[in-house]
C-alpha cells in the first residue's frame, strides 16, 4: 500500500506536495485525527518530503547546468 501512496505523490508538483504536507502537519498538530491516522499521515508526509527534495535537487542540477553554459559563453566572448 505504501507503493500506491508513492505513485500518487510522484505525480504532484512541488507546490501541490507542499500544500498537502502543510495540511497533514496542521491536522496532526491540532489533534484532529486518531493515532493510527496520524501514523498513516506521517508516512504520507515523509513521502511528500521525499518528492519535494527530489524536485529541488532536479532544479538545482538544472540551475548548475545553465550557470555552466553561461560561464562557458562568457569565456568564449
Amino acid at each position: 500500500m505504501a507503493k500506491e501512496k508513492n505513485k500518487d505523490t510522484d505525480k504532484l508538483s512541488f507546490e501541490e506536495a507542499i500544500k498537502e504536507l502543510t495540511g497533514i502537519v496542521g491536522k496532526i498538530e491540532q489533534g484532529e485525527i486518531t493515532l493510527q491516522d496520524s501514523l498513516e499521515q506521517y508516512e504520507k508526509g515523509m513521502s511528500l518530503i521525499k518528492r519535494c527534495r527530489g524536485i529541488l535537487q532536479e532544479a538545482e542540477k538544472r540551475i548548475e547546468k545553465i550557470s555552466r553554459k553561461e560561464s562557458a559563453g562568457d569565456e568564449e566572448g
